[in-house]
């Protein structure tokens, strides 16, 4: 899993005032909106008894943990500790982590790492969305796979006459000839050649007086960190669909889907878009579920290549670029604990790099139970109890 990047961790409709709980990398986290709407992100994880913020309130700007009332800011400091008797302050150290966030294309996106602004990569760019040609609808599935299967399969256009058949492939046709790839550090796209089969059902409407063509275009490309694009022109219009491959952990991935579509732009087409996609992703489900290793490999030769999985070959090959460079998650970014739920996620935010001297302050550590040496920092002195300091 890639840190050090955007991700859509919803769809903006359903993030309010009311806390809603967000999970990716492995790490759960809180939204909400502030009274102006502005959209906030939380580490979902009160550091002084570990409640969910999750299951709190809003009130004013902050949301108000369940367990104790302690209320955070949107950049994660704590401001109210209601135990407190008057006069007593609030720790530094009472504080959550804080991650940036967006919002475009009807999605609230975060920033999952410590970047500088400036350092940051770009949001995918959804040239679609506003535009009034355009009719969107919005689906969402879980898969028990890893979330670079599901990404890799999307662009993966040999699996499409034999996955998904007639109703999006041809079995009698399924070459696919070569094509080249236009891609840039952040994102990779292909024009692909292939049969299409019959249309059917309602679209086949549409293509009733029109001859079947030889070959439609279809565009596969992939944005990083999780973001892939599948573009099929139909000889009727367009069908563009954004899968967003939300890893919840490594063996579980959340699908949003953001489909779009140029003709029967009517709310009553809506339903048979998303049963289309539904479909779809039906009956890539099982096949993605079964691969081994679940895990992609770190070492190219580890798998057999074709020219038809070029895409996957050019993610791969920027993948290990970037792992190169620090921004796989793992190490420090995992907290390893003594209970049933022992192992979890703790991305840094940029609060993190702004106050070294706090850097892990406010992370729950591993302990060892009753009787367990007190934490300490990086110099090696024992920490203060948060609940003393002044």
């Amino acid at each position: 899993m890639l840190k050090n990047f955007w991700y859509a961790l919803e769809f903006g409709h359903r993030v309010g005032r009311t806390p809603v709980k967000a999970t990716c990398l492995g790490q759960d986290f809180v939204l909400y909106r502030t009274g102006d709407g502005t959209a906030v992100c939380l580490s979902d994880l009160c550091v002084h008894r570990g409640g969910a913020l999750s299951m709190g309130t809003v009130s004013g700007d902050c949301v108000v943990c369940p367990y104790h009332g302690w209320e955070y800011r949107p950049d994660g400091a704590c401001v109210k500790i209601p135990a407190n008797p008057p006069g007593r302050g609030v720790p530094k150290k009472a504080r959550v982590d804080s991650y940036p966030t967006v919002e475009r294309y009807g999605m609230v996106w975060a920033f999952l790492g410590d970047l500088p602004e400036d350092e940051r990569p770009p949001v995918p760019h959804i040239p679609e969305h506003g535009d009034p040609a355009f009719r969107a609808v919005h689906y969402e599935m879980e898969i028990a796979a890893n979330y670079e299967r599901t990404f890799e399969n999307v662009v993966d256009a040999a699996h499409t006459p034999f996955v998904h058949g007639t109703a999006f492939g041809n079995p009698d046709r399924p070459e696919v000839p070569d094509f080249e790839i236009k891609q840039d550090d952040w994102s990779a796209e292909a024009d692909i050649l292939l049969s299409p089969p019959p249309p059917g059902g309602l679209w086949s409407l549409l293509a009733r007086r029109r001859p079947r063509p030889e070959y439609v275009t279809v565009t596969n490309g992939w944005y990083l960190p999780n973001v892939v694009k599948l573009h099929v022109r139909l000889p009727f219009g367009d069908l563009i669909l954004y899968d967003f491959n939300i890893p919840l952990s490594q063996d579980r991935t959340l699908i949003k889907i953001l489909g779009y579509r140029n003709f029967f732009t009517g709310r009553w087409a809506d339903g048979n878009a998303v049963k289309r996609i539904e479909k779809i992703l039906l009956q890539d489900k099982p096949v993605v579920e079964s691969q081994r290793p679940e895990l992609l490999p770190f070492d190219l030769p580890d798998e057999l290549h074709m020219r038809s999985d070029a895409l996957q070959v050019a993610y791969r090959r920027r993948r290990a670029q970037l792992i190169g460079q620090g921004w796989w998650v793992g190490g420090d970014d995992i907290v390893t604990g003594d209970g049933p739920r022992r192992r979890a996620t703790v991305i840094p935010s940029p609060a993190r790099r702004d106050n070294p001297e706090l850097a892990r302050a406010w992370v729950h550590k591993a302990r060892s139970g009753a009787g367990a040496a007190p934490a300490r920092d990086p110099a090696g002195e024992p920490e203060p109890s948060e609940e003393a300091t002044p």
